[in-house]
């Protein structure tokens, strides 16, 4: 008799690529997906905990779940799974704190919680995942971080990078690629620092980009510490590489960098977006930035904020800081009120909208390639362009064929902060 599971994700792309795998494991040893958890056998959670709201939408719903499903068994998975904080708020309630790197001792852990984990390392790589797309894939090139960004938990939620062989990234680029997908979003938690035998990312995203076929690539998340000259020189050499680049900055003031942990200064940064943009003109940049980190003065904000001016992003993810449990900005004082950071967010959220318009404005009469993601409520077609910019267009011809997961040329029409209209060639 099959078993039913629920999988619940939380926080970002490899999150999501590393469910995808986890689908695909419970399923080859005969779970079949249910909908409702207060109805399943098993039901893990796989977490996110970079941000308190992640957190605290955890606990929220494990005391949901155990309380509508007294018999199934809950697994808490992720960035949370090793937290012994978490552990000791969730003990009663939760059955098994499973790191996502040990995925395959998930079956045999329920059955006997007393078992030692295995050192398998990033076995749960070779498991086939279960795509939930099919034009759009994430592959993840490693996992783990050794940055130690003083205000992030990744790198002890995680462990040290380790990361895939390039045989065994290829192979399953390639054979998406000859199923007909569309986009391959290589992703880890520091794509740029990759290496393995005599591949570094740029020659491995170099490699991908010269394979025959029509697709794109995407990749998440680099670091400026990392972001060479070789590796901004092949981001500039095809058009397969998307004509987008995230590069987090999280400060533009030196002292909150340096206590930040980032390992370098705001003149270098500036350096990277000069240079990406000569190889690479009219590429869209996207950041993520803090603001009331322990300690920021007001006028290190009006570093930040002249950062937001000078570069003109696209798009940016601004958090306000939240101390994490075990990093060492957790020792600081959080000396910044919330009114304030929520005013500091407010004003790069101002700066960014009128940067990002005029931005979008310039593509209004422009030819664009869009990957069709699906219809929204309102029947507008919607999706991406190679610059991660969101694109709804309506179709009036004749022919209604389905333009899910196939590349649509428009000329855009109208232009918004975060989002552009198009209509159909």
């Amino acid at each position: 008799m099959s078993r039913t599971y629920h999988i619940i994700t939380i926080g970002c792309q490899m999150n999501k690529a590393d469910s995808e795998r986890l689908v695909s494991y419970l399923e080859a040893n005969n779970f079949i997906y249910n909908p409702q958890p207060k109805q399943s056998d098993l039901i893990v959670l796989n977490t996110c905990g970079v941000r308190q709201s992640a957190e605290d939408r955890i606990y929220g719903l494990v005391n949901e779940i155990r309380g509508n499903n007294k018999v199934g068994k809950i697994v808490i998975s992720g960035c949370l799974a090793k937290r012994p904080d978490v552990q000791r708020r969730l003990e009663n309630k939760v059955d098994l704190f499973l790191p996502i790197n040990q995925m395959s001792q998930l079956l045999s852990l329920l059955e006997n919680k007393n078992q030692s984990l295995e050192p398998r390392g990033e076995e749960y790589f070779k498991i086939k995942p279960s795509y939930k797309s099919n034009f759009s894939a994430f592959v993840p090139i490693g996992n783990g971080c050794n940055n130690f960004c003083s205000y992030c938990v990744v790198p002890y939620a995680r462990g040290p990078e380790v990361y895939r062989a390039a045989p065994d990234i290829i192979n399953e680029v390639k054979e998406l690629i000859e199923k007909g997908y569309k986009e391959i979003i290589l992703i880890a938690q520091n794509v740029n620092s990759y290496q393995s035998d005599d591949y570094n990312f740029a020659k491995l995203l170099q490699e991908i980009a010269a394979w025959p076929g029509e697709f794109w690539i995407q990749f998440f998340s680099s670091h400026p510490k990392d972001m060479t000259a070789e590796l901004i020189k092949v981001i500039g050499s095809s058009n397969k590489i998307c004509n987008h680049v995230h590069l987090a900055v999280q400060s533009g003031d030196n002292k909150i960098l340096k206590a930040m942990n980032r390992h370098y200064r705001i003149d270098h940064y500036y350096d990277l977006i000069k240079q990406i943009r000569k190889l690479k003109p009219g590429v869209s940049i996207t950041t993520d930035v803090i603001v009331g980190f322990p300690g920021e003065s007001r006028w290190q904000f009006h570093q930040t904020a002249k950062l937001f001016r000078r570069i003109k992003y696209d798009m940016a993810y601004i958090a306000q800081y939240s101390p994490r449990p075990g990093t060492a900005a957790a020792k600081l004082a959080d000396n910044v009120s919330a009114r304030e950071k929520r005013r500091r967010e407010k004003k790069l959220e101002n700066i960014l909208r009128k940067t990002a318009l005029k931005h979008n404005q310039k593509q209004v009469g422009q030819e664009d390639i869009v990957l069709v993601e699906g219809k929204n409520k309102r029947q507008e077609w919607y999706g991406k362009d190679s610059g991660y910019r969101t694109v709804k267009f309506i179709d009036n011809r004749a022919s209604k064929t389905n333009l899910t997961g196939t590349f649509a040329k428009l000329k855009i029409t109208k232009a918004y902060s975060f989002g552009i209209i198009g209509e159909i060639k």
